[in-house]
């Protein structure tokens, strides 16, 4: 369903304003995506699968910066959803310029590969994998439109952002699943960058390290004490959602125009290989 916060996006419906759909908006990473774009002047789709009340609060504090917003609530993990999610988007905005795919679950219990069974591999697999390679689907063909029929303000093309992790190449043997599904999502960049260059819509990978959300709040004593202490990143300090968010806005504002396929790993240095 949408979300409260009807008629302001309503006075933006037939405004020039460019728009962005960022997939799980309401915490964490994606909120911080969100409000780095409405700051950016950015009318904003939050989506969201269970809390609504922090989705509404996304909302709120992006049309403090003037920009429409919607919230909708949608598990891309499912079709019907994502189908719905790309109709409701348009349906606010009749654009998206930037499609964010940052929803993902991290596994409900860390268990080594030679003991984790296939529940949670499926599930994550659904949510982390599946979903955005499909939901890209879906929006790509309506950005392809919107290039060929001219419906690009200023000559700026369609961009699409997918959000994976240093997991994508680092081994955790107590969550093979998710690694799995990260490591997946960075072939999917690949594959779309090289299909949709032709129309001048870049794909790339955002690579965060250690950031500060729900999902690390578990982990932090560990990660204390390997940031702090045992120089996990030359950056010694732990990343937080507003750094994914102004790497996104660097995307959206076109500043990457020779680039497609690239990853770009924020992350306090985690990549480079020390002796």
């Amino acid at each position: 369903m949408i979300g409260r916060g009807g008629r302001r996006a309503a006075e933006t419906m037939g405004n020039k304003r460019p728009a962005a759909l960022v997939t799980g908006g309401s915490r964490g990473i994606g909120r911080g995506v969100a409000l780095a774009l409405a700051q950016a002047g950015y009318n904003c789709v939050i989506n969201y699968v269970s809390h609504a009340a922090a989705a509404e609060e996304v909302r709120r504090a992006a049309e403090q910066a003037g920009v429409g917003a919607r919230c909708v609530q949608a598990d891309i993990s499912v079709s019907e959803d994502r189908r719905r999610l790309v109709e409701e988007s348009y349906s606010a905005f009749g654009r998206i310029d930037v499609l964010v795919n940052n929803a993902g679950v991290a596994p409900n219990v860390r268990a080594d590969i030679l003991e984790a069974g296939e529940e949670s591999f499926d599930r994550l697999i659904r949510t982390n994998l599946k979903g955005p390679y499909f939901l890209t689907q879906l929006v790509a063909q309506r950005m392809i439109g919107q290039v060929t029929s001219g419906g690009c303000e200023g000559g700026s093309k369609p961009k699409i952002v997918i959000i994976s992790s240093i997991s994508a190449y680092t081994a955790s043997v107590n969550r093979g699943d998710y690694c799995i599904s990260k490591a997946g999502l960075s072939m999917v960049v690949k594959l779309y960058a090289s299909r949709l260059a032709e129309y001048g819509i870049n794909v790339y990978e955002i690579r965060p390290g250690v950031i500060a959300t729900d999902m690390t709040g578990p982990v932090k004593a560990k990660y204390d004490k390997l940031i702090l202490e045992q120089d996990l990143t030359p950056i010694h300090r732990w990343g937080e959602p507003e750094d994914i968010g102004r790497a996104v806005v660097a995307i959206a504002r076109d500043l990457l125009p020779f680039s497609t396929g690239q990853v770009i790993d924020v992350d306090g240095g985690f990549h480079l290989r020390r002796l």
